[in-house]
This record gives structure tokens, sequence and C-alpha cells, in this order.
């Protein structure tokens, strides 16, 4: 990981985190409409670095919610 792309995630960290929390918690509302409208709020996220981070995150809180 280069230093730049390292100094990037540390200052977005939290903020990937919370956002991906905030997906999460639609899931329960939305039901089967949640995929697609996750899928719309990750795309739209900018840079795409920090939407893979949501992404990453996001995953983590399902797999989480799996087991």
């Amino acid at each position: 990981m280069t230093p730049g792309r390292a100094e990037f995630h540390q200052q977005h960290q939290a903020s990937a985190q919370v956002e991906a929390c905030r997906l999460f918690e639609q899931k329960a509302v939305l039901k089967g409409a949640w995929l697609g409208w996750v899928a719309s709020q990750i795309y739209a996220l900018r840079p795409a670095e920090y939407a893979s981070m949501v992404r990453r995150a996001l995953a983590r809180l399902q797999e989480t919610s799996e087991n």
C-alpha cells in the first residue's frame, strides 16, 4: 500500500464504517428492495476508493449478521 493510499484509508475509515452502518440499517426497512437501493447508494459515493471502503465494511456487517 502506498503512503497516499494508507493515509486516505486512515482518514476515511471511520466515516466509511458509519456509512456502512447507515446502509445496513435500511436492510430491515427496505427488505427485498434493499439490494438495488444499496447498490445505487454505493455507486453514488466518491471517490471510488471510498466507495470500496464502504462496500468492504458493509460486507463485514453482513457476514457478522449471518453468523
